[in-house]
C-alpha cells in the first residue's frame, strides 16, 4: 500500500490482467483463479459469520508529536490466540494474488500531508499451500505507523479507517472497518495536549492501561544550591510493563522525554539523566534495538535559576509505555520549588489534582460477624477481655517457647556457647555468668514494655521496625562478620590495655557487661522471628484501659521462657572450659563457627538488602555465597586449609570426616537450589531455606515479583479494582521481607498445587509488606491519628501505610496474617495467622470461597 499525499484505495485481489495472450501461462491462470475462489469463499464466510459480532482482533488509535512539523498516527492491535491478520504488504512477490491485506487510510486534510510509507512492525512469513505462496501476518500484536507533515498551528483531527482480514486454521473474517478519530496538537498550540490524545474504537484497549493503572508518577524539586535545582519525575511501573529511555533513541518506539516548560527565570543545565539503566534488546515488532526500563524509572533535568523570585516550574513526562501493546503517556506537572513537592494538574484549568487519602479503617468490616462464621479463627496473642494478667503471663511464655523454635534464635546458641567459653574460667563462673545471662534476657523484655508506660505516643509497630530497620540489620552483619574473622584465629577481640587493668581489678562488673551485650544481642538480632508473635501481643493489648501493663505481663512471660533455656545452654561452656586443652579440636570448633557466623551474617545483609529495595544480594549472589562459605568449611574439616592457630592434623578422626561429609551433602543441597521450575518459572525453592534465603523470585535471572508467579498486587487500591472488576473476592497477604514465617508459608503451603491453583484462578491476591521502606509520594505522606488509641504516627512509606491498616482494620499486627473479603470490603471468614497445615489453610479458603458464593446470592 503506497500513500503520495491522497487516500489510495487498496489494491483488490480479484483485479485481473488487462489482456491474455496465447502463450499464457496455463498455470498462472490456475493459481489466480484458485486464488480468487479461496478469497472469495473466505469473504462469503466472513459475512455469514459477522452476523455473530465475534471479532478477534481489539485496536487502538493515538497520535504521537514528534516535533513542532511532524506526527505519527499510529494503530496498535491486539489478537487472540491461534488467530493472524495480514500485513499490508501480503508478500514479496509483486501483483501477488491472495488474501486481503491490512489497509491503513487517512482522510486526507488542509491541516496535515501524508509523508512517506506505513510503516508496520517485523511480521511472520509462512508458506500458506491454499495460496501456493509466502504470506506475510501477524500474530498477538500489531503496530502500524503513518507519519504526516503538519501545515496548522493549531489542534486538529485526523480521521480514517483500517480495513484488514483475520484468520485462523478455521476460518477468515472480515469486519467492518475500524473507522477512528485523533486529536492532533502542535507544540506551542493554545491548546497543547498530551503527546498522546487518543480515541479508541469500540472494544479497544484504553492507552492507560484499562483496569490497572500501569504507571504512576511522582514529581519533585531537589535542591542542590541556592541558585541549582534537579527536576526529578519518578515512574512506578506495574510489572511487566516498560517505558523507553529517555538517552537511547532508536527508530522505533517513542523515547520518554521530561519537557520543562521554557522560561527565562531559568535554564537547563545538560541534558535528561536517567535511572536505572536502561536494558538493550532487540524487539521484533519494531524491528530495531530497542532501550527500556521497567519496575522503577527517575529522570532527572538540572536547571539553574535566574531570578529568585520563581516558585515552580511546570512541564510534561510523555512518552509510551508497552506491554503486549503500547499505549502513549502525557502528564502535565507542576513543582512547588520551596517544598520540593510536585502535583499533576490540568494546564487549562490550572487546578493541580490530589490523590484521595487513604482509609486505614474500613467500617464495612466487622471481626466478630464475617460472611461465614464456623471456620478460620482471628489468631491473636491477646487475652480476651477481663482476663487476668496470668493468663497474658501464659500466654507470652508458651510464645516464647515457639520463638526459641525459630530460625533467628536457634543460630544464636552457638554463639552463646562460643561467648562463655571465653569468659569463664571455672565450673562455678561459668554456672554464675548462665543465671546472670537468663536473667538479662527476661529483664531486657520488661524493660521492652516500659516506654509504653511513660510516652504517650505509642507505636504499635515499633517492634517490626526495629527488626527490618536498615542501619540496625548492616550493623549485625558487619558485627558477625568481624566475630566470624576474630574465630578464624586472625586477631583477638579485646578491650583496650588501659581498660582490660580496670576490667580486671572488676571481673565481676566485666562479666555483667558480655553477659548484658549477648542478652541484648540476642533479644535485637531475633526479632525477625519474634516480631510476629510480639506483635500479635502488641496490638491486642494496647488500649485505653490500660494495655501497658498486660504488654509487661505479656512480655514477662516471653522473656522468662526465652531466659530459661538460654541460661541452661549458657552453662554448657563453663564445662567445656574446665576440661583439658587437649589437641587442637577446641580451635576447629571456633574455625567451624566462624564460617556458620559468615553465613548467618548475610542473612541480616538480605534483610537490609529485601526493604530497602537495594537490588543487590539477589538469590543468585546469596546462595551462590552460602555454597563457597560451606564447602570451604567442607575443605577445611578435611584438613586442606589451615587457620593461624590450628595444630598440626596428622589424622582425620571419624567425627571430622563424617561432620564434612554432613556438609558437603548440605553444599549438594544447596545446588538443587538452582534448579529451574517449569511450573513457577523460576528457580526451586528449597523448604529448608526458608525465611533465611532470599525468595526465589528475587532473582536477576527468572525475577518474579510475587511467590509461584502468582498474579498479586502489593497495593491494596489496585488490588480491590481488579476484585470489583473481575467479580473476585480479595485476599489480603499482611507479610514482610524479613518475616521467616511468612516465607514458609509461601514455600511449604502455598507451593501446594491445589492450594496454588485456589489463589491463582478464584482470588485477588493483594501481598501488602508492612516492612516495606519505599517512600510514598510526597502528597500522600501524612500524620495518621489511630481511632483506636487515639495516639499519632508519621504515614512515610509502603510499609507505614499497610502496617496501620491491619492494625486499624483487623486489630492485628502479626505477620503473616491473612484476610478475605468481598469486593465490597465486607468479611467473607475470620482471618488467620500461620497455618503450616496445608489442609487446615485450604479448607479456610474453600470456606471464603463459600462465603464469597452467600454474597452473590444476597446482592
Amino acid at each position: 500500500m503506497k500513500f503520495q499525499g491522497e487516500v489510495l484505495k487498496p489494491k483488490s485481489p480479484f483485479q485481473a490482467a488487462s489482456t491474455f495472450g496465447p502463450d499464457t501461462d496455463i498455470r498462472f491462470l490456475t493459481m489466480r483463479f484458485k486464488a480468487i475462489f479461496l478469497t472469495a469463499a473466505f469473504v462469503v464466510v466472513a459475512l455469514l459469520t459477522s452476523a455473530q459480532i465475534f471479532d478477534p482482533v481489539k485496536w487502538t488509535f493515538s497520535a504521537t508529536i514528534i516535533n513542532e512539523k511532524e506526527a505519527e498516527i499510529v494503530a496498535s492491535c491486539t489478537i487472540e490466540p491461534t488467530w493472524h491478520v495480514y500485513a499490508t504488504k501480503l508478500s514479496d512477490k509483486e501483483d501477488a494474488i491472495g488474501p486481503i491485506p491490512t489497509t491503513f487510510v487517512l482522510k486526507s486534510s488542509k491541516d496535515f500531508k501524508m509523508a512517506g510509507k506505513v510503516s508496520e512492525g517485523k511480521y511472520i512469513t509462512h508458506y500458506d499451500p491454499n495460496f501456493e505462496m509466502d504470506l506475510n501476518y501477524f500474530e498477538s500484536k500489531a503496530v502500524f505507523k503513518q507519519k504526516i507533515k503538519i501545515n496548522s498551528d493549531k489542534p486538529f483531527t485526523v480521521s480514517g479507517e483500517i480495513q484488514y482480514m483475520a484468520c485462523n486454521d478455521e476460518r477468515c473474517i472480515f469486519p467492518d472497518p475500524e473507522v477512528f478519530t485523533v486529536m492532533v496538537s502542535p507544540k506551542g498550540s493554545a491548546a497543547e495536549t498530551p503527546a498522546a490524545d487518543t480515541t479508541k474504537s469500540e472494544g479497544s484497549i484504553a492507552p492507560s492501561g484499562g483496569i490497572i493503572q500501569p504507571l504512576q508518577w511522582t514529581y519533585t524539586a531537589t535542591k542542590i544550591s541556592d541558585t541549582e535545582f534537579e527536576i526529578v519525575a519518578k515512574a512506578v511501573i506495574e510489572e511487566g510493563y516498560h517505558v523507553y529511555s529517555a538517552i537511547n533513541m532508536s527508530d522505533g518506539p517513542m523515547p520518554t522525554e521530561l519537557l520543562l516548560t521554557a522560561s527565562e527565570k531559568y535554564q537547563t543545565v545538560g541534558s535528561i539523566s536517567e535511572m536505572p539503566a536502561a536494558n538493550k534488546h532487540y524487539d521484533k515488532d519494531f524491528a530495531t534495538d530497542v532501550y527500556t526500563i521497567e519496575r522503577n524509572a527517575e529522570f532527572k533535568q538540572r536547571i539553574t535559576i535566574k531570578d529568585a523570585a520563581l516558585t515552580e516550574i511546570t512541564g510534561e513526562i510523555k512518552g509510551m509505555v508497552c506491554k503486549e501493546v503500547c499505549a502513549p503517556f502525557s502528564e502535565n506537572f507542576k513543582i512547588d520549588l520551596k517544598t520540593g513537592v510536585g502535583v499533576e494538574y490540568d494546564p487549562l484549568k490550572n487546578t493541580p489534582s490530589t490523590p484521595a487519602k487513604f482509609q486505614y479503617s474500613i467500617p464495612t468490616i466487622d471481626l466478630k460477624n464475617p460472611i461465614i462464621n464456623d471456620c478460620g479463627s482471628i489468631q491473636s496473642a491477646a487475652p480476651a477481655e477481663g482476663s487476668s494478667l496470668w493468663k497474658i503471663f501464659l500466654l507470652g511464655f508458651l510464645g516464647g517457647l515457639v520463638a526459641l523454635l525459630t530460625p533467628c534464635v536457634f543460630p544464636m546458641i552457638p554463639l552463646t556457647v562460643s561467648f562463655f567459653t571465653k569468659g569463664s574460667e571455672n565450673r562455678k563462673k561459668g554456672i554464675t555468668n548462665a543465671v546472670i545471662y537468663g536473667a538479662f534476657i527476661f529483664l531486657i523484655y520488661i524493660v521492652l514494655s516500659l516506654p509504653f508506660h511513660i510516652f504517650d505516643q505509642i507505636d504499635e509497630n515499633i517492634l517490626n521496625n526495629i527488626s527490618t530497620n536498615v542501619p540496625l540489620n548492616v550493623f549485625f552483619f558487619i558485627v558477625f562478620v568481624v566475630f566470624a574473622i576474630s574465630f578464624f584465629g586472625y586477631f583477638e577481640i579485646t578491650l583496650p590495655s588501659s581498660l582490660a587493668n580496670k576490667m580486671d581489678q572488676s571481673s565481676n562488673v566485666g562479666g555483667l557487661l558480655g553477659s548484658f551485650f549477648m542478652a541484648a544481642t540476642l533479644a535485637i538480632v531475633s526479632f525477625s522471628c519474634t516480631g510476629p508473635i510480639l506483635g500479635s501481643l502488641l496490638a491486642g493489648s494496647l488500649s485505653k484501659d490500660g494495655g501497658a501493663i498486660q504488654l509487661t505481663a505479656g512480655m514477662g512471660g516471653f522473656g522468662l521462657a526465652l531466659g530459661i533455656p538460654f541460661a541452661f545452654f549458657a552453662a554448657f561452656p563453663g564445662m567445656l572450659k574446665s576440661l583439658p586443652k587437649s589437641g587442637g579440636w577446641l580451635n576447629s570448633v571456633k574455625v567451624v563457627l566462624g564460617f556458620a557466623e559468615l553465613a548467618l551474617a548475610l542473612k541480616f545483609l538480605s534483610n537490609a538488602d529485601l526493604v530497602d529495595h537495594w537490588g543487590f544480594l539477589k538469590y543468585e549472589l546469596f546462595m551462590g555465597l552460602w555454597i563457597i562459605i560451606f564447602a570451604l568449611m567442607a575443605i577445611y574439616l578435611l584438613g586442606k586449609i589451615k587457620f593461624p592457630h590450628d595444630s598440626i592434623l596428622k589424622k582425620l578422626s571419624f567425627f571430622r570426616v563424617s561432620f564434612a561429609v554432613l556438609v558437603i551433602s548440605w553444599v549438594i543441597y544447596l545446588c538443587a537450589g538452582f534448579r529451574y521450575d517449569e511450573r513457577y518459572q523460576t528457580y526451586h525453592s528449597l523448604p529448608l531455606l526458608s525465611g533465611l534465603a532470599p525468595p526465589v523470585g528475587y532473582s536477576w535471572i527468572y525475577p518474579k515479583d510475587c511467590p509461584h508467579n502468582i498474579n498479586c498486587e502489593h497495593d491494596y487500591l489496585l488490588a480491590l479494582e481488579r476484585a470489583k472488576a473481575e467479580n473476585k473476592p480479595i485476599f489480603i497477604d499482611f507479610t514482610g521481607y524479613a518475616c521467616v514465617n511468612c516465607r514458609k508459608m509461601e514455600e511449604h503451603v502455598w507451593i501446594e498445587p491445589d492450594v496454588l491453583q485456589v489463589l491463582n484462578e478464584n482470588y485477588i491476591v493483594a501481598s501488602l509488606y508492612v516492612d516495606d521502606r519505599q517512600d510514598l509520594p510526597a502528597l500522600e505522606r501524612e500524620t495518621f491519628t489511630s481511632a483506636k488509641t487515639g495516639k499519632t504516627k508519621k504515614i512515610e512509606t509502603y510499609g507505614d501505610r499497610w502496617a496501620a491498616f491491619e492494625i486499624e482494620t483487623f486489630n492485628s499486627n502479626s505477620q503473616p496474617f491473612y484476610c478475605l473479603i468481598t469486593p465490597d470490603e465486607k468479611l467473607l471468614t475470620f482471618p488467620v495467622g500461620y497455618t503450616p497445615n496445608k489442609d487446615e489453610y485450604l479448607s479456610w479458603l474453600k470456606c471464603g470461597l463459600q462465603g464469597f458464593e452467600e454474597w452473590k446470592q444476597s446482592k
